[in-house]
């Protein structure tokens, strides 16, 4: 019977090194066969480390460090890996136990860089949303034209500022305050929010930056690495879907190109929006239906065509206006560009450009189970090709003829004033044979 392998120590470490270690994490790492960190804590506790011990320097090569791991642990080496912090909030521990298991790490954490800003800035953080934008550089944050997509290093960030009036975020050297601050810039914020920026911590020449405006924090660079804390002031006190017509830009003049509140709200609703829904909104006109979309889905993403460059325009601005971060709009005849978007959980078709039949039979193939195709329809040769397209591939389906007046004013009375009757097709695909 083999002798059962001894677990790595994954070891959270701060900038103050040595001296902020507690005894319990200075003798695993005094007594380490094997230990490895970046360069810069390494160089933290080097002459601590005691004679012949194996260090490798995991900077650019973090896929290299379970198989150091494992080839220590098969050899009955103690293992010690540095980490900043905490390394189970957006450290490395999650990735070391996907890669190894869970029985293979012990953990001995360290306070994390955001709790010691907390601390000095004196906020209680149990109300903070905890983010990371300390990935990849995928440079400025451009809000609305096209619109950023969830690659972007800092969509997490942003979407997380969106839904929550504090939050925490671990920043990297690419993606810093400054940046940062210019990217709430650009998704609309303004004076509501401040930075708290806290630099250098744990180390002699630790840096607080409180209560910045974004203007000021965009305009300037600081010392690295850092943490920074975003706070909102206010509330939102916009409705999360059901908007007016008349809130939205809108071709002009009156009656412009837009899906009427009534008709959206049933269509919305027959689109079976979760918070994480993938939406596709295909001839978005004004926008508003994608738009509305976003904010049910916050967790998830709306990726939106139009053909006409003046209704593009109106999407822009309308998605400007109401902060709408998870919103991508092409400007383009679908399907066009299609191939590019991930596959939709939810299809909603405004306007086909005469592509319909290509395009539902394109939908079919792309959505994913239990998947909706919502379409409105106002003209009978339309819902025509609609559902036969959609027999001919035996995608099962309902329609619903929605007719609504609204109240208007005649003298000192109200009269109510028909709008146009709208066919609303929901379809989905027929899974029996996938």
């Amino acid at each position: 019977m083999s002798e059962p392998q001894p677990p790595c120590t994954l070891l959270g470490i701060l900038d103050d090194g040595w001296a902020g270690l507690s005894d319990a994490a200075r003798d695993r790492l005094g007594t380490a066969d094997v230990v490895i960190g970046a360069g810069r804590t390494l160089a933290l506790v080097r002459p601590h480390l005691r004679d012949g011990v194996a260090v490798h320097d995991m900077g650019g090569a973090l896929g290299k460090v379970p198989g150091w791991i494992e080839a220590a642990r098969a050899q009955g080496l103690s293992t010690a890996v540095l980490a900043t912090g905490d390394p189970l909030c957006h450290g490395i521990a999650a990735f070391l136990m996907g890669k190894l298991g869970r029985e293979a790490v012990d953990i001995v954490p360290a306070p994390t860089t955001l709790q010691l800003a907390f601390a000095r800035f004196k906020r209680p953080w149990q109300d903070y949303r905890i983010t990371s934008c300390h990935g990849v550089d995928a440079g400025e944050w451009h809000a609305w034209a096209p619109g950023v997509t969830p690659e972007h290093g800092l969509y997490k960030l942003v979407r997380a500022v969106a839904e929550h009036p504090r939050v925490a975020a671990f920043t990297s050297p690419e993606n810093g305050p400054d940046r940062i601050a210019r990217a709430l810039l650009a998704a609309g914020y303004g004076d509501d929010v401040r930075l708290s920026i806290a630099a250098h911590l744990a180390q002699a020449d630790e840096a607080l930056f409180a209560d910045l405006p974004l203007a000021s924090a965009a305009a300037q660079r600081f010392p690295d690495p850092n943490v920074v804390l975003i706070e909102r002031s206010g509330t939102e006190r916009r409705a999360i879907f059901g908007f007016e017509d008349a809130d939205f830009v809108q071709r002009q003049p009156e009656k412009g190109l837009i899906t009427k509140l009534e008709a959206r709200a049933v269509s919305l609703a027959k689109l079976g929006l979760r918070a994480d829904s993938m939406v596709w909104d295909i001839g978005a006109g004004s926008g508003s239906v994608g738009l509305e979309a976003s904010r049910l889905a916050c967790a998830g993403h709306v990726w939106a065509i139009e053909k006409n460059p003046h209704d593009a325009a109106n999407a822009r601005a309308n998605a400007r206006h109401l902060k709408v971060t998870n919103y991508t709009l092409l400007e383009g005849k679908a399907p066009t560009g299609l191939d590019a978007w991930p596959d939709p959980d939810a299809v909603f078709i405004g306007g086909s450009g005469g592509e319909l039949a290509q395009l539902i039979t394109l939908i079919l193939a792309r959505l994913k189970p239990d998947g909706r195709l919502v379409m409105n329809f106002v003209t009978f040769e339309n819902l025509a090709t609609a559902t036969a397209t959609l027999a001919a591939a035996d995608a099962p389906w309902e329609v619903v003829q929605l007719q609504a007046s609204r109240s208007q004013p005649i003298l000192d009375m109200h009269r109510l004033a028909a709008q146009n009757p709208i066919w609303i097709v929901t379809a989905r695909k027929n899974t029996e044979n996938v």
